[in-house]
């Protein structure tokens, strides 16, 4: 995945990278928050952000706030990194809208499964977009086939909505996924073929 890093500690910020380096995944690394943010706005496939909380500038808390604000972008997981450990300053974080937090000096075992974490919930999150867009598009298509249908009274064509005057048969190969089998009703059969007598 790609992870959006900003670490302002130099030490911290090379150990964090060669962690994520090693597990797998594509870094952009940031010294401080406003470098942060101005790099998660242009890369838009950024999934998971891992911000230092205490950094110049704009602090993580900021840069937090502001990713969960983007309601333009796909879903990214945010993971607080901080040396505050009180409850006050979790609940504070979760509130910015962080999906979790791990504490400094951090764990590298506790870290990867707290990574993995967020691979889970970004991956079903995409998935659930997805599949959002799917019933959307088939909701479209069933109230164009349940709506008021513009039809001639004459020779009985189908008016679309791009004001187009389509055959029914089109139509509803275009807004559907029904198949034609033609055959011949007995009143076209006599109509254009004559009465047929029975033979022995």
């Amino acid at each position: 995945m790609k992870i959006l890093i900003a670490e302002d500690e130099k030490i911290s910020r090379k150990v964090l990278s060669a962690h994520l380096s090693k597990w797998g995944h594509e870094l952009l690394v940031t010294v401080d928050g406003t470098e942060a943010l101005e790099t998660f706005n242009s890369n838009p496939d950024i999934q998971i952000a891992v911000l230092d909380w205490m950094m110049p500038g704009m602090e993580g808390l900021d840069v937090c706030r502001a990713i969960k604000a983007n309601d333009d972008r796909a879903f990214t997981y945010v993971i607080m990194l901080t040396a505050m450990t009180n409850s006050g300053n979790i609940v504070e974080a979760l509130e910015a809208g962080a999906d979790d937090y791990v504490t400094k000096p951090f764990n590298a075992d506790e870290l990867r499964a707290r990574i993995r974490a967020g691979e889970r919930i970004v991956n079903l999150e995409t998935t659930l977009k997805k599949k959002i867009v799917d019933l959307e598009e088939s909701l479209a298509h069933i109230k164009q086939l349940q709506g008021c249908l513009p039809i001639c009274a004459w020779c009985k064509k189908i008016r679309d909505g791009e004001d187009y005057w389509n055959n029914v048969e089109d139509y509803l190969l275009a807004h559907s996924e029904v198949d034609f089998s033609h055959g011949i009703c007995p009143d076209c059969l006599e109509k254009h073929f004559g009465k047929l007598e029975n033979t022995p």
